[in-house]
Parts: structure tokens; C-alpha cells; sequence
């Protein structure tokens, strides 16, 4: 595979980032002019880091890429920062990172490369913080992507979390709670997953998705209590935990194998001729 990064000033986060992208690779046995000039548009899965992360974690931690040659796939790997893929109006000039993968991003990869843009060819997965941004994106585009795997995500139980102290003890929790102006405002976002959840359960539109966690994991908990309360309301998920995994990369690059196989990845490399 290719591997390209990406350094472009963003209209939305107000100053340059970095995008890592692995592109699919000239057959040795292919000219040129015959490959790059074919027209062919290739599926693209948007992968999402977590905390503490950046463009580079999947390609440095996990076999990503070799999964990727096998299946002739763009992967989209953009720096987050700790935004938990959210908007920051009060941060700095403003950092909106919700709305640059959706915005700003996309249309890029669309328009530069040799990406397809049909809902069908497109997915989103993630770990950790990327699990739990996967989900939102999953459920406020459901236009996008065709199937989401959310891999360890943080998909805590807001309404439970600010009805203790633990809300004003967490430095996150508060600086998001500031970010959208309070209690209410903050539930009624996109931030809360599990409400978005139950409102948009009956939908038909929605991406198939994905969860899975390690038993050992430190999040284990709230995937057990967001899988009881998706399986209460009738939510279409497949959910999987798997024994002896913690919160680690070799739980992410096992599971990015099963998310791209819950995708429809099986079988030969081919990209699609437009």
C-alpha cells in the first residue's frame, strides 16, 4: 500500500492538521499510466483514534495497512486531539471537529483521491474515544457510512454520571459540561450517545454496527450497561466481548480484522470501475 500524509490548514479546527491515509498499490505487473489513470473509486473506512492519540497510532500499533492492501481499501486516519470528536466553540479561535471529518474532511478525500463517495463504499470505526465518536457519527450522519464498529468505546450513561459528584470531580466531564453551556444543553447533544440512541432506534436508515470490548477492559462496565440498554430498547447491534482482552492494541488490531469482516470484506482485492 501507499502510505500518504496530509498537512493542510482547516477551516474548521483554525490551523493546520495532519491526516494520515493509506492508499491502494500499483500492481507491479500494471503500468503506470494503465493504474493511476483507470478511474477507478475504491471503498474508504475513516478510522478513529483514541485519547491521548493521533493520525499515526493505527498505522504505528496495529496491521492495519496489511489489512487494508488485502482488501484494496482507503483508510482515513485523522488527529482528533482529546476533542472526543465534538465541537469546541470556546476552545482557542475554535476547534470543530465534529463537523471537519463530515464537512471539511470528506469532501477533500471525495474530490483528491481516488475515493468513493456512495454511502454503500464507506465506513467508520474507532477505538476508545474513536469508539464512542464512531457512534456519534454513525447515528447523527446515518447518510454517510453503511456500518460503524465502535472498538472499546466510551459510552458512558450521562444522565447517571451528572446525577452524582462524580460530574464535578472529572476535569473532562466539567470542561465539557463549559463547553456546551451546561447540564441540559450537554444531554441534549450529540455527546450523549444513549440519547440518540433510543431516538433514532426505529430508523431504517441507520449503519449497521459493531461493539466490542475486552473483559478486562477499565470500560467494560459501561459496554455492559450501554449493550443492556440497546438489547432493553430494540437496537440493531451486534455486540461482542472477548475474555482476557484490557484496553490495549492487540484487543484493536483483533478487532479491526472483525469489524472490516462485519463490513463485507471477504475474498480477493478489487477496486470498482466508475
Amino acid at each position: 500500500m501507499a502510505l500518504a500524509t496530509l498537512n493542510f490548514e482547516s477551516q474548521y479546527l483554525n490551523g493546520t492538521t495532519t491526516v494520515s491515509i493509506i492508499l491502494p498499490d500499483k500492481p507491479r505487473d500494471v503500468m503506470p499510466d494503465a493504474f493511476y489513470g483507470s478511474g477507478n473509486k475504491y471503498p474508504v473506512l475513516w478510522l478513529l483514534h483514541g485519547t491521548y492519540g493521533d493520525h499515526s497510532d493505527w498505522v504505528r500499533k496495529s496491521m492495519v495497512e496489511i489489512y487494508a492492501r488485502e482488501q484494496d481499501l482507503i483508510v482515513v486516519m485523522p488527529s482528533a486531539l482529546n476533542s472526543d470528536y465534538a465541537n469546541w466553540d470556546r476552545c482557542m479561535m475554535g476547534y470543530a471537529m465534529f463537523d471537519y471529518l463530515i464537512e471539511e474532511l470528506m469532501p477533500l478525500v471525495y474530490n483528491w483521491l481516488p475515493a468513493s463517495d456512495r454511502r454503500e463504499d464507506n465506513f467508520i470505526a474507532g477505538l476508545s474515544m474513536g469508539g464512542s465518536g464512531t457512534l456519534k457519527y454513525a447515528l447523527a450522519h446515518p447518510g454517510k457510512f453503511a456500518a460503524a464498529a465502535a472498538l472499546s468505546p466510551a459510552v458512558r450513561n450521562y444522565e447517571r454520571i451528572l446525577a452524582s459528584s462524580e460530574a464535578t470531580e472529572d476535569k473532562r466531564m466539567v470542561n465539557c459540561l463549559r463547553n456546551h453551556g451546561g447540564k441540559e444543553s450537554f444531554l441534549d447533544s450529540k455527546e450523549n450517545i444513549w440519547r440518540m440512541l433510543g431516538e433514532m432506534v426505529d430508523r431504517a436508515d441507520l449503519p449497521r454496527i459493531y461493539c466490542a470490548c475486552g473483559t478486562e477492559d477499565d470500560l467494560y462496565t459501561w459496554f455492559r450497561e450501554f449493550r443492556s440498554y440497546a438489547q432493553e430498547i430494540g437496537a440493531d447491534i451486534t455486540f461482542e466481548e472477548i475474555e482476557g482482552y484490557g484496553h490495549e492494541w492487540r484487543f484493536w488490531d483483533l478487532t479491526i480484522q472483525k469489524a472490516l469482516k462485519f463490513f463485507g470484506f471477504e475474498g480477493e482485492a478489487s477496486g470498482d470501475s466508475f
